[in-house]
């Protein structure tokens, strides 16, 4: 899989991106924290045989910059878009996981031309109507303290149910070392970009793209429930479930991530 790395300007800031595949485009819009390197390796070749894929770091992750614009769910669509317009794509297929499907809604919403099929992979609306998680897991993933290895440990260990963990030891296996850092400040100002969402619950029935939800019955960050409040509202939109997945459900199941995604997008 040969890769095209670059920095592109969009508007205030400078975004880190890869592009790799032929075909019609699909973006990737990366969740909370993370940066374009957690990507699913197996998946990415995969997705990649078929369409023209396009991974980068959300504003102020990773590799690209920041300004001081307050961060928000809206400004981070803006963003995608932008860089859509940036690498002359005038329409993509979207997928968002985690938070990204917070930026892949709004940016459905808000830029409704440039977004082809939706996919929301471990999804919720926001707001008030969301069922959030448990407090144990909000405080998790509200702590930047400790070194980026620290952190990334505590997340880890949210990603997967507990009896996966035990059966496969070997994070090496199946998960990407990631290579790239972003400051404890910049995860913050993200973390509060969540957190101030007003979400999208009201506005769903206007997404008129077809849209995909996948989530796992045991993900404890976004509770399945809320792909279901999803589904339920997006007029026409598919479900699908993984048995005994969390939230890092591409990792567990590589092969069939990519088949669903690819059978939805090809339909």
């Amino acid at each position: 899989m040969s890769k095209e790395a670059k920095t592109i300007p969009v508007r205030d800031i400078d975004i880190a991106c890869e592009v790799f595949g032929e075909g019609e485009p699909l973006i990737l819009i990366m969740g909370y924290s993370g940066t374009m390197d957690l990507w699913a390796p197996e998946v990415l070749q995969e997705l990649a045989t078929h369409y023209k894929v396009i991974i980068f770091d959300n504003r102020g992750m990773g590799k690209t910059t920041a300004s001081d614009k307050e961060f928000t769910i809206e400004l981070f669509a803006d963003d995608t878009a932008g860089l859509l317009d940036a690498l002359n794509i005038e329409r993509a297929h979207v997928l968002g996981w985690s938070m990204g499907t917070y930026i892949a809604q709004e940016l459905a919403l808000r830029h409704p031309h440039k977004v082809n099929r939706l996919i929301l992979y471990a999804a919720d609306c926001g707001g008030q109507e969301a069922i959030q998680p448990s407090p144990e897991v909000l405080e998790i993933l509200a702590d930047t303290s400790g070194t980026p290895q620290e952190r990334g440990e505590r997340l880890f260990k949210l990603l997967f149910p507990l009896k996966w963990l035990e059966e496969h030891p070997d994070p090496g296996a199946y998960f990407p070392m990631p290579t790239e850092t972003s400051s404890p400040e910049n995860m913050e100002r993200q973390y509060k970009a969540m957190d101030n969402w007003t979400g999208t619950f009201g506005r769903l029935p206007q997404i008129a793209q077809d849209a995909l939800l996948i989530t796992g019955t045991d993900d404890v960050i976004p509770p399945p429930e809320n792909s279901f409040i999803i589904a339920e509202r997006i007029p026409g939109a598919w479900l699908v479930q993984f048995k005994g997945a969390g939230h890092g459900l591409m990792y567990q199941y590589p092969e069939r991530f990519s088949r669903i995604v690819l059978a939805f997008v090809e339909d």
